[in-house]
């Protein structure tokens, strides 16, 4: 009875043969697109290595071949179509599954082409800029290929098979580099199959939904239910699904660290960072939700400064809209104005429409203003972006939506950002609104009941540009259940001159103790495999080590013990932490630290 059971949850946890399908025509969908911008690729990387005085023929060429490939995929995608019409779904799956693994495999052999065929004879900088671009764009099918993960493995196998190529790439470098692209390599992979289990997870969740919606009083008990799942799915997976962002961020900024100096490196890992940011603002976004859907957050009325958060909106959003090429303009209120709302809830409102308006703006600008209208303050974030068609106004603020015309702007967003203002403004009982044209840019509003005394707000760290971190000294223990984040966080902490010590148990970082090992300064996970308690972990070393500094570090947000770590004074970071915060608590704690 009991392996029955877990044969009947099993397959209650797996897509149906139509939800594989769908899955199927995802990658697909991905892999034709992935293939498109090759062309483009060839040409400007040939033009590059021209400019530098080699060959320009080779990556035309390779870039050239991609040209009648894309018109056979054209065409094989019209034979996925009509034999949809007239063969069964099971040996449609069976049949496309295979052909498509196929395609992905070859496109990924012709990535790696791109690496080999400038050997020899492309500068430093030219090659670094080829394998940043190629990893960018591994990381960027990571989140979106992966609906099929068959797909996705095998064009990875034949992307990373340019990795071998590496110490004929850098043959200077390579002991260094090469570590550093397996580790990224690493990350990325596993954030891939983690993407491939939400796509699955939601797939099932959409069938259970449809499949139930039959029957009118069981749908509405199985839609609570599903609800719930989705919640606690989410929150459950936080911590996983920060681990691999939060290690690329600290490699990011070790890397510029090495590379600095070079001003294709500096702008690339600029674009890399808003990028990690753009991905966790989502993972952000997904929790938000789910926790306001299950009456998690708790309502906590309070003054809130708007000069203060409209300096946070500029700390936190400058760099973003100067590196998209758009002008950032916010005018504050007089000094003194307030409003009377849940800080944090009304701070997420106004960053998700500021955030929202940067991405769907091509070129011009985005303004933030506030004016008083009679007891209240309205809060507008204007934009000279694309619009909002008059028809789908209503429908913008749903979970998931996304209109037809912003896919063709912005492809990395998922709908969640006004969903979250949407709940945020509802649970605040304030007032919200738009104008928007189409083709000419929208206003989003807030309205607030005002208030005269003004709450001081936490301000944002502001955001370096990478590698500029000045070199720190001291001694630093790190506990984390990952291999892959406690090398990044060795990588970096080297990086800045930190002798550094890891552990992934209590009995580890007690042996280190042992040995002589005085830390300044102590990081710890709170979820450890070991089953212990991090904050207990943590406790006990700090008893250990009177005159060290210690921290939780989690990718968790709803952990009791880390909410007590925060009651009891302790000071907690969440994952994926700011390189640029973590540099300056570091900074803070060293100081003034004697050296053996």
């Amino acid at each position: 009875m009991t392996a029955r059971n877990a044969a009947t949850s099993s397959v209650q946890e797996t897509p149906s043969t139509q939800g594989w399908l769908l899955l199927l025509e995802a990658s697909f969908a991905r892999l034709r697109l992935g293939m498109t911008v090759m062309p483009s690729m060839g040409l400007l990387f040939g033009l590059l290595l021209g400019w530098e005085g080699g060959p320009v023929a080779p990556l035309l060429v390779w870039g050239g071949v991609y040209l009648p490939v894309l018109l056979f995929v054209r065409w094989g995608h019209r034979r996925y179509l009509h034999e949809r019409t007239v063969q069964s779904p099971e040996a449609l799956l069976t049949t496309w599954t295979r052909r498509v693994r196929r395609l992905a495999l070859a496109h990924g052999v012709g990535v790696s082409l791109s690496v080999v065929l400038p050997l020899g004879q492309a500068s430093y900088e030219f090659m670094l800029l080829l394998y940043i671009t190629l990893a960018g764009i591994l990381a960027g099918n990571a989140a979106q290929m992966t609906a099929t993960l068959a797909v996705y493995r095998m064009y990875f196998i034949g992307a990373v098979g340019g990795l071998a190529m590496i110490p004929w790439a850098f043959p200077g470098q390579w002991p260094f580099i090469l570590p550093m692209t397996l580790i990224t390599a690493a990350v990325i992979y596993r954030s891939a199959v983690n993407s491939h289990r939400f796509f699955v997870r939601q797939v099932v969740l959409e069938e259970r939904s449809r499949d139930l919606a039959e029957r009118y009083r069981e749908a509405s008990q199985a839609a609570e239910r599903a609800l719930a799942e989705k919640n606690h799915f989410l929150t459950t997976a936080a911590h996983d699904l920060r681990q691999p962002v939060h290690a690329m961020a600290l490699l990011a900024e070790a890397i510029a660290l090495h590379g600095r100096g070079h001003p294709h490196i500096d702008n690339l890992l600029v674009q890399w960072r808003l990028s990690m940011r753009s991905v966790n603002h989502m993972f952000d976004a997904l929790l938000d939700l789910s926790r306001i859907e299950s009456g998690a957050v708790e309502l906590r009325p309070a003054p809130v400064s708007l000069a203060a958060l409209f300096e946070d909106l500029r700390t936190q959003f400058a760099t973003d809209a100067s590196a998209r090429g758009l002008v950032l303009r916010l005018h504050p209120p007089p000094h003194g104005a307030a409003v009377l709302a849940d800080p944090a809830l009304v701070r997420q409102s106004v960053a998700n429409l500021v955030q929202n308006a940067l991405r769907y703006t091509p070129e011009g600008g985005v303004l933030v203003g506030a004016r008083r209208r009679g007891v209240h303050w309205r809060i507008e974030v204007w934009d000279t972006g694309v619009g909002v068609a008059l028809h789908e106004q209503a429908q913008i603020y749903q979970a998931f939506y996304r209109p037809e015309h912003a896919w063709q702007v912005h492809r990395s967003g998922h709908g969640l950002g006004l969903a979250v203002v949407a709940r945020c403004v509802a649970l605040m009982q304030a007032r919200q609104g738009l104008q928007s044209r189409l083709g000419k840019g929208s206003c989003f509003w807030l309205e607030l009941p005002a208030t005269q005394q003004a709450a001081a707000t936490l301000t944002t760290v502001p955001t370096a540009a990478p590698g500029t971190s000045p070199p720190l000294r001291g001694r630093c223990l790190v506990l984390d259940d990952d291999p892959h984040v406690l090398n990044a966080w060795s990588t970096l902490l080297v990086t800045w001159g930190i002798d550094v010590r890891l552990a992934s148990n209590a009995a580890e970082a007690f042996a280190h103790l042992d040995t002589g090992f005085a830390p300044h300064s102590i990081l710890c996970d709170q979820r450890l495999r070991s089953g212990e308690s991090g904050f207990d972990v943590l406790r006990a070393l700090l008893d250990r080590c009177p005159d060290a500094r210690g921290a939780m570090v989690s990718g968790e947000y709803d952990s009791p013990e880390l909410q007590t770590a925060q009651d009891e004074g302790y000071l907690v970071l969440r994952k994926p932490v700011d390189v640029d915060e973590l540099h300056a608590v570091l900074s803070q704690w060293l100081r003034g630290q004697k050296f053996e």
